[in-house]
Parts: C-alpha cells; sequence; structure tokens
C-alpha cells in the first residue's frame, strides 16, 4: 500500500486510537520516553544491525578461520582442524574469566548465577568460593574478563571453552605456557587476523544470500523515513568495497537473470555514509583521525577539509575532484562525530536516533558520549518474547511455588522465633517442635518443586543459560546494560516501519518493557 508521501510497501502504524495489532516478537520496546517528532536525523550501523549474518553459516566460517589461524600461524596441533562448532551453544550477556578458564553468567548486581569451567557446570560451593567470597565487588572487566556481548564473539568463546576442556585433557599438548589467559589472547589474534586479511568479508561477498538474512522490509522503512523529510546516515566500520556489496544485496538490486547487480542505487536512501569509521573512536570529537570522501565507482579516497574536497597540489579548482559526486548521498571514510554533525547540520545530539547492535561500541559511546537518543537491535528478542507468552502459565505457576516456598519459611522463623524467646509448657513446646519439623519438611519439598520447575522454565528459553534477560527473578547483567544505554530495542531494525515516524514512545512503569503485557498475574 502507499502512504500519502506516496511511500510504497506495508505500514501497519500503531497508535493510541487503534489499528492493526503489531506481533509481539516484532514490537519496539521503550525504556524512556522518545518523542520521534524531535528527531530529525536517524543514522544506522551495518554489520548485525542492517545486515543480520546468519550464525549457522557466518559464525561457522569464523570459527573455521580462527581454527585454521590457531594451527597454521599460532602453532596449536593439527587436530583442532577436526573440531565443530556449535551455533547455538553461546548467547550474548557472558563473561569469559581468562585466568581461570570459565565462563559465567551473571545478574544486574554481579552476582554469578551460572558458571561453566570450559564445559563442566561448576557446583553451587565452587562457584560461591570463586565469585562469591570478596569483600569488595568483582568489576569482571578487562583485563582479566572477556564480555560476550556482540554476536561477532559467539565464535570465540565457544572456540574459548573447547581450548579450555582440551588443556585441561591434554596438557602436554598446547603451545608451551599456554594458560588460559594465554589461549584467550591467541584466540583473539586469530580473530583478528581473519578480519585483517579478509578472509570472512571476501567469501560473503562471494554469496552474500548464504550468509545474511534477507529483510523485505528495510526498503520500506528507509522510504518512510526520507518521506518523513529526515536525514538518514550510515555508520559503518567496514570499508566501502564491503559496504558497498551487503547494501546492495539488502536493497535488492538484482538483474533480469534474478543475480545481484552492484550499482549505487542504494545511496539515495542515506544522505551521508560513513565507511571505516573505527567506532568507538568515531564517536569521540577529539578524535583527529582525517576524513576522506569517497568516489562510489572507483573507490579513490579524495582528501577532504572537514567534508569539503580539497584541490589537488597545483591547482585551484576542486571541481576535478566532484566528477562523479554530485549526488545528494556522499560517501565518506574515517573522521569523526564532529564531521558528521557538520555534514547533516545538526545542532543538538538530541535530535539523532542512531540505531545498532553492540552495546559498548554503538550504544553506550553515543548515548553516553554524545546525548544521541539510540535503539538496540537485539535478534534473540524475538524469539524470546514469544516464549514469554507461551510460558506465561508455567511462570504464573513458579510465582505461587515461591510464594508457598516463603510462606512456610515465614512460618519456620515465627515458631523459632517463638520457642527461643517465650515461654510454654512442656505439651505445648513438645506440639511445637513437632510443627516445626513438619514445616521443615513440607519447606523442603516445596524449595525442590521450585527450584525443579524454575530449571525447566530456565531450560525452555536455552538449556545451559537460560533467559537472555534474566538469571532467576533478576534482571541479566545483559538486561541491566539493555535498560541503562537503550532508549530504545527491538528484534530487528526494520520493525520501525510498522510504526508511524512521528510515534511518541512511552516507557512502561514497572518491569522490563517487554515484560509488561505478558506478566503472570
Amino acid at each position: 500500500m502507499a502512504n500519502s508521501n506516496g511511500v510504497e510497501g506495508l505500514h501497519v502504524w500503531s497508535s493510541p486510537e487503534g489499528g492493526c495489532k503489531i506481533d509481539i516478537g516484532k514490537q519496539i520496546f521503550c525504556n524512556r520516553s522518545l518523542n520521534m517528532k524531535n528527531i530529525l536525523a536517524v543514522g544506522f550501523d551495518m554489520d548485525y544491525t542492517l545486515a543480520q549474518y546468519k550464525p549457522e553459516t557466518f559464525e561457522s566460517l569464523a570459527y573455521e578461520g580462527t581454527i585454521r589461524k590457531l594451527v597454521y600461524d599460532l602453532g596449536y596441533p593439527p587436530e583442532l582442524l577436526e573440531w565443530t562448532f556449535d551455533p547455538k551453544y553461546m548467547v550474548r550477556g557472558l563473561v569469559l574469566d581468562k585466568k581461570r578458564g570459565n565462563i559465567l553468567k551473571m545478574d544486574r548486581h554481579k552476582y554469578v548465577k551460572v558458571a561453566y569451567h570450559g564445559f563442566r557446570e561448576l557446583s553451587k560451593e565452587d562457584k560461591v568460593g570463586t565469585y562469591g567470597n570478596s569483600l569488595i565487588r568483582d568489576s569482571f572487566d578487562e583485563p582479566d574478563y572477556a564480555l560476550i556481548d556482540t554476536l561477532f564473539s559467539l565464535a570465540e568463546a565457544y572456540l574459548f571453552a573447547q581450548l579450555v576442556d582440551y588443556k585441561d585433557n591434554n596438557p602436554g599438548k598446547v603451545p608451551e605456557g599456554a594458560d588460559y589467559s594465554h589461549m584467550y589472547k591467541d584466540v583473539r589474534a586469530a580473530v583478528d587476523l581473519c578480519h585483517r586479511d579478509g578472509t570472512l568479508k571476501q567469501m560473503v561477498a562471494k554469496d552474500p544470500k548464504r550468509y545474511i538474512n534477507e529483510d523485505t522490509s528495510i526498503v520500506p522503512m528507509f522510504k518512510m523515513l526520507r518521506a518523513s523529510g529526515r536525514s538518514t546516515f550510515l555508520v559503518t566500520n567496514s570499508l566501502w568495497d564491503y559496504t558497498n556489496i551487503v547494501m546492495n544485496f539488502l536493497c535488492a538490486s538484482h538483474t533480469l537473470d534474478g543475480s545481484l547487480s552492484c550499482n549505487f542505487d542504494w545511496l539515495q536512501y542515506f544522505d551521508v555514509v560513513v565507511t571505516g569509521s573505527a567506532k568507538p573512536g568515531f564517536f569521540h570529537e577529539e578524535n583527529r583521525a582525517n576524513i576522506f570522501e569517497v568516489e562510489p565507482e572507483s573507490g579513490m579516497l579524495l582528501n577532504t577539509d572537514n567534508g569539503t574536497p580539497m584541490p589537488l597540489v597545483g591547482s585551484t579548482s576542486p571541481e576535478v575532484l566532484l566528477k562523479g559526486l554530485n549526488k545528494s548521498c556522499r560517501v565518506f571514510q574515517g573522521g569523526n562525530v564532529a564531521h558528521l554533525h557538520k555534514l547533516l547540520s545538526i545542532e543538538s545530539s538530541s535530535q539523532v536516533l542512531y540505531v545498532g547492535d553492540h552495546i559498548y561500541g554503538d550504544i553506550l559511546r553515543s548515548k553516553k558520549v554524545l546525548g544521541w537518543r539510540t535503539m538496540l537491535v537485539v535478534p534473540e528478542l524475538e524469539r524470546e518474547v514469544k516464549l514469554l507468552w507461551e510460558l506465561r502459565d508455567m511462570r504464573k505457576q513458579l510465582r505461587l511455588l515461591r510464594d508457598e516456598r516463603d510462606l512456610v519459611e515465614d512460618q519456620i522463623h515465627h515458631l523459632k522465633w517463638s520457642l527461643k524467646f517465650e515461654s510454654f509448657r512442656d505439651d505445648e513446646k513438645q506440639k511445637m517442635i513437632s510443627a516445626l519439623g513438619e514445616l521443615e519438611s513440607q519447606r523442603d519439598q516445596a524449595r525442590l518443586a521450585h527450584q525443579q520447575a524454575q530449571r525447566e522454565c530456565h531450560q525452555k528459553f536455552h538449556k545451559i543459560w537460560g533467559q537472555l534477560m534474566k538469571t532467576g527473578y533478576q534482571n541479566s547483567r545483559f538486561a541491566h546494560q539493555v535498560e541503562r544505554f537503550a532508549c530504545l530495542y527491538t528484534s530487528q531494525v526494520s520493525n520501525l516501519s510498522l510504526y508511524s515516524p512521528d510515534k511518541y514512545y512511552r516507557p512502561s512503569e514497572d518491569f522490563m518493557p517487554h515484560e509488561f503485557h505478558i506478566l503472570p498475574l
């Protein structure tokens, strides 16, 4: 259908007055009020934001490339080449303990709730002994810990767990002096080698459809934003050649025989494109990185002065540089956020909404340093909120079991207090002691039933790590970061196309926004 601005494509816009109901997995959830009427520019990251990579192919590719680097470049045993990758094992929000070889999931207060050494689950005693006895809470930050906050990190986390198990079972086969921390350092070095030599991106460029999910709602979303009069921009760490291939695929530029054509039609949806941005450093205005204009047809970098083309040495006119650059969208490489603000004529940071997938690389820096409004893309959320709805009866039963356990424990404490501080006849005292024994037995049964039901619910989300946004009844560390730094969050960027471009997003009063309408009452 077409809207009043002539934008083609299906738009189901929600509004307070009514309209079509948006599927819960496609909804946009709000942590702090955001009136889109005040947003003058909307920006996007590319990798894992606009381009959603398929874990079963892309992450496997990254994993296999990392293994080869470990064996051929860093001296690890050739038998590692026989290892395989499980793309569903690791989740975001985990923390790697480099020194101990442990993988942790913790709550918002940094209490470790789930812990594995390699693939072996740590007992409660080991967990408390290692992470629960310090008088000063551990910060769980670098250099001793690594944060798994981006989907790019899942393959390296899985490989680290494999290496921990391998070292424990084959102590003489790992390179000499390679403790757990050193092995993690080697994994990181191998991953960086894969990215530096272009191994991954060359494979993706050959067959984008094999590695990237198609999303037919992306172009209608761009058209809607452009028709609403807003500026749009792209800021990605990928270089121009790869960016052009991926954006061509996402915007569906196909030839008559159905094959992918590589042109520059997708640039019509943006005012400014910044490649090779080196985020998160890009978000610091004091970052003195040079900015170069990219000539799309050749990929040639043109020297600029804050975005203005500079004449060649010996020439007084920049006209020669402007050949082919008379399009509405301009492409750059490098620079910093001050250059971007100037190019877009942005007067206030609060007028910018930036959409990304990486809490630290995209959301935290743009929010905390600049004051941009932020939207976090969490692909796992679509499945999670649907499961929350499907399991609402189980979660209600869990709440009832916990209330029952708490009630019995209160009765036990009351009886113990009475026996300790009040006087009773011998027969009365004996009856109370007997009742206390029965209550303690009832409490143990209630605890066991609650623990079993909680584990069963936990495993419905993920057999090892449970719900992404929760650890038990507490918000997870990942959920806490989402609450702190993301104004909005949703499962995929094109969900914006389902809402009015002038929508006023308001947060719920309690709980996390995605839980608000599906809590077991």
